[in-house]
């Protein structure tokens, strides 16, 4: 023990504390457990003490029943070791943004009489680091009438606004013991498919924000392809850091802290500790500061992921409570999401299993648990990502959402979700849906080609593309219309659209290209699919381009992309009925190399063609 500081007894420093004080307690992986303690044990001695803090990784005794009359808990984050006690009405839960907690501390409106921290021992100039967690704890010491630290040489010395000086600390009570390390979730293969969807979302050169559970966790361990992202969190996690080390996070890109990880706590094993210790590319900030969506938004291409409870058919997100019952907490989550809404090129991500219960219940819902909170609300969500595939929310109308949400739901959901949705108007009271196994979106088949020294996106048809569809007829000559359709009619009524994109992936295919470069609705350029005929191992195919698109080689580079598609499903050959004198897509059959039987009737020929 340092001969040069002067320590004193847990129980001598607990003794400042007063009968019906407000103690703040250092939370997380930065619990002080020996004061925590010596707490409980000196409980006979304090009446309605009230203790904040965000959340604990260890001993919670004070929430106990027994020691009610002696200690209220007040929690900022619902978690594990408080759950039952907020759930009785024996503590209290305050629903609050991470980064307005501050705030509270500082004027006054939670007015704090002791603060009981943890920290790493004094340097030669008499500067302790609050080590693994800052978050509101910076804030709490700074505004507290009395502030009493454990020293404890296993904290880390961890860079940033975490430093405080010894003269400013009332009591120093020396006490050596492990800090409180969290296990990584081990991932589940659901955890797995909705960490793959997530990766396909997260750029290079992105700054991310990721939770922390079987998901994130994930998550992460699928981002070992990308390059230069960068780290602006509330969390710093071993996975995070193992991104560091390998060279994956470079901090480089982004706009505000260049070169350096920001966050606001960490969580981890010993092996997390000792790689902070010291490390200057490392900075822990309070939460005023990281969680501010105002300086989240800073970084481009900020990118927030955050997990959720339920979310609802219009995209209200809770991530809080079960019904009545407090789960967890707002904590960063809409700080985070909001951020990223703003920040140019920001991408806000909600990720989720479709179920939960073992797959009793689904977590898309025509309408949200009653009781449940709206953490996040339907403007800041962005995407919705289950094991299921991606949905878009972003400025979609009630309608498009529900159908978006619904695709990702469990199968076993979709039915009914579709028949709650239509009785509550969210959708077309006629809309259907290929709910067996051929409506399974075939994911793997979404790629990039690269045309006329262009790159665009080739991806089979979703059920939710009927506006992108639309624009695209519509966006024909009447020329190429009655190419396409040879027929004069010149409207593609809601009805009839629902042919073409309620696709049974089992017995058609229907491909779409995607021109990255166009923002807004008219992104869809292509399209051409093909249907299996009853009883036959041949499909008839159709190509419909935009006009402005054809003659680029886009129809040869569908065709070939279907044919490739029909032979791994076993198919023989296609069929299709071309006007004669449309002279372009006889070419695009013709260079196919197909066998190719051409059959003239009036103005049109029938070709059987069959693959080679």
């Amino acid at each position: 023990m340092p001969h040069d500081i002067d320590y004193v007894e847990a129980k001598k420093a607990l003794d400042v504390i007063g009968r019906g004080d407000r103690v703040f307690v250092g939370s997380g992986a930065a619990e002080p457990q020996h004061l925590v303690q010596e707490l409980v044990e000196l409980a006979s001695e304090f009446y309605d003490t009230e203790i904040f803090h965000i959340q604990t990784l260890g001993v919670a005794p004070y929430t106990e029943e027994k020691f009610k009359d002696r200690f209220r808990h007040n929690a900022f984050f619902v978690d594990d070791n408080t759950r039952d006690a907020v759930g009785r009405g024996d503590a209290d839960y305050t629903p609050i943004f991470m980064k307005d907690i501050p705030e509270l501390f500082k004027s006054g409106r939670v007015p704090l009489d002791v603060s009981l921290v943890q920290v790493s021992p004094p340097d030669e100039h008499g500067w302790v680091s609050l080590g693994v967690a800052v978050d509101i704890i910076k804030p709490a010491v700074e505004n507290s009438k009395k502030i009493i630290a454990q020293v404890n040489p296993k904290m880390p010395r961890v860079h940033g606004d975490t430093f405080l000086h010894v003269d400013d600390i009332d009591y120093l009570v020396y006490h050596e013991e492990d800090i409180l390390e969290f296990e990584p979730v081990v991932s589940t293969d659901t955890a797995i498919k909705i960490a793959k969807n997530v990766s396909r979302l997260i750029e290079n050169g992105a700054t991310v924000q990721i939770g922390y559970g079987n998901i994130p966790n994930a998550i992460l361990s699928h981002l070992d392809k990308k390059s230069d992202l960068g780290i602006h969190t509330e969390m710093l996690s071993e996975d995070l850091a193992e991104l560091m080390e390998s060279g994956v996070v470079t901090n480089k890109k982004k706009n505000i802290n260049p070169g350096k990880s920001v966050a606001s706590f960490l969580m981890g094993t010993k092996k997390l500790y000792d790689f902070v210790d010291d490390n200057p590319a490392i900075e822990l900030r309070p939460t005023d500061y990281t969680n501010d969506p105002f300086i989240i938004a800073q970084n481009n291409k900020m990118t927030a992921v955050n997990t959720a409870l339920q979310v609802d058919l219009t995209g209200q997100v809770c991530a809080d409570s079960l019904g009545y019952s407090f789960y967890s907490g707002i904590g960063g989550h809409a700080d985070f999401m909001r951020g990223a809404t703003y920040a140019k090129e920001g991408k806000s991500i909600i990720a989720l299993a479709s179920t939960a219960q073992d797959g009793r219940v689904s977590r898309i819902v025509t309408h949200l648990n009653e009781g449940a909170g709206v953490v996040t609300t339907r403007g800041d969500v962005q995407y919705v990502v289950t094991e299921y595939g991606v949905a878009y929310l972003h400025g979609k109308n009630i309608r498009q959402r529900a159908m978006e949400l619904i695709n990702i739901a469990h199968p076993k959901f979709r039915e009914k979700l579709l028949k709650e949705a239509k009785e509550n108007n969210l959708v077309f009271s006629d809309q259907v849906l290929v709910l067996d196994e051929g409506g399974r979106y075939p994911d793997e088949l979404e790629t990039v080609r690269e045309i006329n020294g262009k790159d665009y996106i080739f991806r089979p048809m979703k059920s939710t593309d009927d506006e992108l569809l639309k624009d695209l007829f519509y966006s024909l000559s009447d020329e190429s219309r009655y190419k396409r359709f040879m027929s004069p009619r010149r409207d593609m009524p809601h009805e009839r659209r629902q042919d073409f994109v309620q696709i049974n992936y089992k017995k058609e295919m229907a491909i779409v290209v995607i021109d990255p470069e166009i923002e807004g609705p008219h992104r869809m350029v292509g399209e051409a699919d093909y249907r299996i005929k009853e009883g036959q191992n041949v499909a008839e195919i159709s190509v419909m381009i935009r006009d402005e698109y054809q003659g680029l080689g886009m129809g040869t580079a569908l065709v070939e992309y279907l044919t490739m598609i029909a032979k791994n499903q076993g198919l023989y050959g296609f069929t299709a009925e071309v006007l004669a004198d449309n002279k372009k897509m006889l070419r695009v059959f013709e260079k196919m190399g197909y066998d190719i039987e051409k059959k003239r009737k009036y103005g049109e020929y029938e070709l059987r063609m069959r693959f080679i």
